[in-house]
């Protein structure tokens, strides 16, 4: 459909990625909103909102949230000013509470930086309503796969269904030297069997990726920075990379479009 906005996966690494402006992620970030017609509302899950049950925030101003330490005094001045979005977050309740998928509307919830990162690059006016919704660690990779499929409704109706997370995210084995163009094996096989799952449309085989996927432990100790990708796999089709970047040495800065 001409109007069917798509279904976008980022990489947003840390929060100083929105002052960085030399960094090759921020540059695309900075492009990505140009790509495809404005959204009217967009809804981010965010790997930095966990809870046991689906929540979609629906304040009305979203504050931003500075959820991290020891970076610089600027990003703690930092506000991204959206709208909040509660009439698309009844919208995105309504759609999973129809597909069988507990949900609950927060109306106190700000934006984290897994939100506000990524769109003040993408949207630095913030003109366009956001809303977030959260990730379910405990409830795995298929569970994600059908919030995403339940949401898909939501990109004819105007909605950037945009996932934030981290292809790979071990900060244990980071290398704080820099940045570096080559990542080790254990982390670009990894990389490469994403893509070739997401080019062969073998979404079960993504959703079970922690028994598939090579190293996936080691790329993701803990499941919150890959499940907003098995939410915008679900809510769109023919994935395709759109970026991709190195971070630390270990972080693949990967981001998708599903159209």
């Amino acid at each position: 459909m001409s109007n069917r906005v798509p279904a976008i996966f980022v990489s947003h690494a840390a929060p100083a990625l929105v002052i960085e402006s030399a960094d090759r992620t921020h540059q695309f970030l900075r492009g990505l909103g140009s790509q495809f017609a404005k959204p009217k509302t967009v809804l981010i899950v965010s790997a930095h909102w966990e809870q046991g049950t689906a929540g979609v925030s629906a304040a009305v101003k979203p504050e931003t949230i500075h959820d991290f330490h020891g970076f610089p005094d600027a990003l703690y001045q930092m506000r991204y000013p959206a709208a909040g979005a509660s009439e698309m977050a009844e919208r995105v309740s309504e759609l999973l509470i129809d597909a069988g998928i507990p949900v609950r509307i927060d109306s106190g919830r700000g934006l984290d930086h897994g939100a506000w990162v990524p769109m003040s690059l993408m949207y630095p006016e913030a003109d366009i309503p956001v809303a977030q919704l959260s990730v379910q660690p405990a409830l795995g990779g298929h569970h994600h796969l059908a919030v995403g499929k339940a949401l898909g409704p939501l990109r004819d109706e105007g909605v950037l269904i945009l996932g934030s997370g981290g292809l790979t995210h071990n900060l244990g084995e980071l290398d704080w030297s820099g940045s570096t163009t080559t990542m080790p094996a254990w982390a670009s096989e990894f990389q490469n069997w994403i893509f070739d799952a997401i080019d062969q449309k073998r979404e079960n085989d993504l959703a079970d990726y922690r028994l598939l996927a090579p190293h996936a432990a080691r790329n993701h100790p803990t499941e919150e920075h890959f499940l907003p990708l098995l939410v915008t796999l679900g809510a769109g089709d023919n994935g395709r990379r759109i970026h991709t970047d190195v971070c630390f040495g270990t972080l693949a800065m990967d981001a998708y479009r599903f159209d």
